[in-house]
């Protein structure tokens, strides 16, 4: 009895060391957003989850609560480095704060992917984004389809130093100037990453400008304060307003017709895309140095469409 005991106590402890050894074999790949507060990120967290399920590694999510948290999100890339997992997706909060990092990263042969907002260095395995550029130009374009090419209108923009938003805000800039001569910026305020400082500055600016015609938001916590702004005042459906990115609410107010057209980006593939291509590097590829997640652009007709239904609802719970 005492060696059959033994016997399956041998048996366990192999077991459990087998186990240990497989686990340890699989590969770690940290992935850290800007923040954790808005639906981008979850989606973006949904896409990283899902490519490590289907490549089998080991996702670790970790990210500072707010997109102004420069410093902690340093504080989490360099725990990661220290940890040496074996492979790092970033979305560079600020476009200059993380490029020693990043390096110190690269030299140790962690591969980096940088995903949504770039950095000022070209030390990394691969960038892959939305063109903001492009889809600042798009939401200008929609604007001035609204407005008929003429009009006065506002922007609430998103933080300085993030690249993301500060290209989709120039990209927006350059089409209405040679594009649109008739359109006319009156007025631009930050909404600093946080939904009621946009929905303040979005009511200054409407107090100031009280025959504005227009307005464009460049991310998810401006679009959601300014749209708050302008239902608070009643003004739903008489300012042409483009958002940009989604969340339930703002798609509540694309078909209440509050936003009259909502750039939209697909952060559940950004997130997949980044694990995938860390994967493929650790497998001896090199995948391309810049790729670009398409945009595209919604009008309260395109909400039934299913491939619109999939982009604006990804069902996160799954992941």
């Amino acid at each position: 009895m005492a060696d059959g005991v033994r016997a399956k106590f041998i048996a366990i402890a192999i077991a459990l060391l087998l186990t240990s050894c497989s686990g340890s074999s699989m590969k770690t790949i940290a992935v850290i957003p800007k923040g954790n507060a808005h639906l981008f990120w979850m989606s973006v967290q949904a896409g990283a989850m899902a490519a490590g399920k289907k490549f089998g590694v080991n996702v670790v999510w970790n990210g500072p609560a707010l997109e102004t948290e420069y410093d902690r999100q340093i504080q989490i890339l360099d725990s990661m480095i220290a940890r040496h997992v074996d492979g790092i997706a970033i979305a560079a909060a600020e476009r200059k704060a993380l490029i020693q990092p990043i390096d110190r990263a690269t030299s140790l042969g962690i591969p980096v992917a940088v995903f949504d907002s770039g950095v000022d260095s070209t030390n990394y395995l691969t960038f892959i984004a939305t063109n903001n550029y492009e889809a600042g130009q798009a939401a200008a374009r929609e604007l001035a389809k609204l407005l008929g090419g003429k009009g006065t209108i506002a922007m609430i923009m998103h933080v300085p130093g993030s690249e993301s938003t500060m290209d989709r805000e120039r990209g927006f800039d350059d089409a209405l100037s040679k594009e649109f001569p008739n359109m006319h910026v009156v007025a631009r305020l930050y909404g600093q990453s946080d939904r009621s400082k946009a929905m303040a500055a979005a009511e200054n600016i409407l107090t100031a400008h009280p025959n504005l015609e227009g307005m464009f938001a460049s991310a998810e916590p401006s679009s959601v304060g300014t749209s708050q702004a302008i239902k608070a005042r009643g003004l739903g459906g008489k300012i042409k307003f483009v958002a940009f990115d989604t969340s339930q609410g703002l798609i509540d107010d694309l078909k209440a017709g509050v936003i009259s057209g909502l750039v939209v980006q697909d952060p559940f593939r950004m997130g997949f895309e980044s694990v995938e291509k860390i994967v493929q590097k650790l497998q001896g590829k090199t995948p391309a140095k810049r790729i670009d997640v398409p945009t595209y652009v919604v009008e309260k007709q395109d909400l039934d469409k299913p491939e619109i239904k999939e982009l604006l609802s990804p069902e996160l719970r799954k992941y």
